[in-house]
C-alpha cells in the first residue's frame, strides 16, 4: 500500500504521550491493564481505527490485535508489538506470550454491551473486571496542541460551509434539501459526512435546520431545540418544511474532519428578522460573550451554566431559556474532540473544575413554542489564563 495516501498519521510523539498519561492514571486508580474495545478510543491511544483491540498495561509496551487490515495498522500506528489474529478469543493467549493476564482490567462500561461484557469475562475467566471509562476520559478530555490543531483544521471547514450558506440560501427550498447541498459542499472541504457519538441511544447527523415554527416545536432530542425530522422515525432536525423570506432560522452543523469534531450553530434570514427572533438572537450572543469570559481554569462548571441562567433570566428570558419550561436542557455545552459530545458537560450543580486544553461547544438557545427557536453554538478552548475561541465562523446573525 502507497504510504502517501494516508495523510492524517498521529505523529508517534503524541501516541506515547497519550499512553504514559494513560499509564499514570492507570496506576493511580490501582488499575493493572486497560483493554480497549471501542473505536475512538482505540484510535486516541494508537493512531489507527483499523479492527483492532488495544491492551494496556503498566509494566510492558502496548499489544495491539489486529483482525484486519494489518498492513495498514502497521502504516497507522506506531505501537511496536502489532499481534495479527484471527479471532478475539486468540488475544488471552498472545497476551500470555509476552506476560500473565492481569488479575484486574478496565473496559469502557459505558459502551461495552452487556452481551461483549459478559464474552469478555469468559475469555479472561481469572480477571476481574473494573470500569476504565473514568481513566479514559481523564486523558481525553485535555486536547493537546495537536488536537487542537486539528479541531482548527474542523472548524475552517465549518467556516467555510456557513459561508456557503450565506451564498446559497433561498426562499422555496425545503429544510432538508438545503441540509443536503450544505452537506454536499462540506464533504467537497473534507467533511467525513459521519460525526462520531458515543452514547448508544444519541443520533450523529451533520446538519440541523429549523425555520420558524419548526423551531418552536419540541421534541425527543436533548437539546433546547429539536425541529421535525424527516419522519416519525427520526424526528429531529431538518424536514420537509419550506424555507420562507423574513422568518428566523437556525442551522446546527457538526462536522468532522481527520477524526476531530466542530459543532456550530448560526441564526440565518431572509431579508428582515422579526424584531422578537432579532432580539432573542442577539440575547444568545450576549450570553455566549458571557460564557466565553467566564470560562477559566479552576471555574467550576456548575459555575458556568449558573451564570447563563441567571443572565438569560435578568434579560427576561426565563421561559424560553435552554428549551420549554417543561424540558429544559440541563446542560449549556459540551466536551468535543473526537467525538461531538465528550465529558465533561457543562451542566447544572457539577463540580469538575475547568483546565487548560478543554474545549466545549457552548450552545445558548431559546425556545419559542410554535414560533421559533433562536440561539448560537461555537467551540471555546480553555487556556492557560482563560479561553478562546476555536470557532472560525463569524458570531453574527447572517442575513442573507
Amino acid at each position: 500500500m502507497n504510504p502517501d495516501l494516508l495523510l492524517d498519521i498521529t505523529p508517534e510523539p503524541e501516541i506515547l504521550s497519550r499512553i504514559n498519561i494513560l499509564k499514570i492514571h492507570m496506576e493511580g486508580a490501582g488499575v493493572q491493564a486497560l483493554f480497549l474495545t471501542h473505536k475512538p478510543d482505540i484510535y486516541y491511544f494508537s493512531g489507527t481505527a483499523q479492527d483492532c483491540y488495544l491492551y494496556v498495561c503498566l509494566d510492558r509496551d502496548p499489544l495491539l490485535f489486529v483482525k484486519r487490515y494489518l498492513p495498514r495498522a502497521r502504516l497507522e500506528t506506531p505501537i511496536k508489538d502489532i499481534i495479527p489474529v484471527l479471532s478475539i478469543k486468540d488475544i488471552p493467549n498472545g497476551i500470555i506470550a509476552h506476560q500473565k493476564l492481569p488479575s484486574t482490567m478496565g473496559l469502557a462500561l459505558d459502551v461495552v454491551p452487556v452481551r461483549d461484557y459478559q464474552f469478555f469475562q469468559g475469555l479472561f475467566k481469572d480477571t476481574t473486571f473494573v470500569d476504565g471509562t473514568p481513566l479514559i476520559e481523564t486523558c481525553r478530555r485535555i486536547k493537546s496542541v495537536y488536537e487542537i490543531q486539528q479541531m482548527e483544521a474542523a472548524a475552517q471547514v465549518s467556516r467555510k460551509s456557513f459561508d456557503f450558506m450565506e451564498k446559497n440560501l433561498t426562499p422555496g427550498i425545503s429544510e432538508m434539501e438545503f441540509c443536503g447541498s450544505i452537506e454536499a459542499f462540506a464533504r467537497t472541504q473534507g467533511h467525513s459526512g459521519k460525526l462520531q457519538m458515543r452514547h448508544y441511544r444519541s443520533e450523529g447527523f451533520s446538519f440541523h435546520l429549523m425555520s420558524g415554527e419548526t423551531g418552536g416545536l419540541a421534541g425527543a432530542l436533548d437539546s433546547p431545540v429539536c425541529g421535525t425530522g424527516t419522519c416519525t422515525a427520526y424526528p429531529f432536525g431538518a424536514g420537509p418544511k419550506l424555507i420562507r423570506e423574513n422568518e428566523p432560522i437556525l442551522i446546527d452543523l457538526g462536522t468532522m474532519v481527520n477524526g476531530y469534531h466542530m459543532d456550530e450553530s448560526r441564526m440565518f434570514v431572509l431579508g428582515k428578522m422579526e424584531p422578537d427572533a432579532m432580539a432573542a438572537s442577539l440575547a444568545a450572543l450576549e450570553i455566549l460573550n458571557l460564557i466565553q469570559e467566564a470560562l477559566k481554569p479552576g471555574v467550576a462548571i456548575g459555575e458556568i451554566f449558573d451564570t447563563s441562567v441567571k443572565k438569560a433570566a435578568k434579560m427576561g428570558y426565563e421561559q424560553e431559556y435552554l428549551g420549554l419550561p417543561q424540558l429544559k436542557s440541563r446542560f449549556v455545552g459540551h466536551g468535543i474532540g473526537l467525538e461531538l459530545v465528550e465529558n465533561p458537560v457543562l451542566a447544572r450543580g457539577r463540580s469538575t473544575r475547568l483546565k487548560p486544553g478543554m474545549a466545549f461547544a457552548v450552545e445558548p438557545k431559546f425556545i419559542f413554542k410554535d414560533r421559533f427557536a433562536a440561539g448560537i453554538e461555537s467551540v471555546i478552548q480553555i487556556t492557560d489564563t482563560g479561553s478562546r475561541f476555536l470557532s472560525q465562523t463569524e458570531n453574527k446573525v447572517f442575513s442573507c
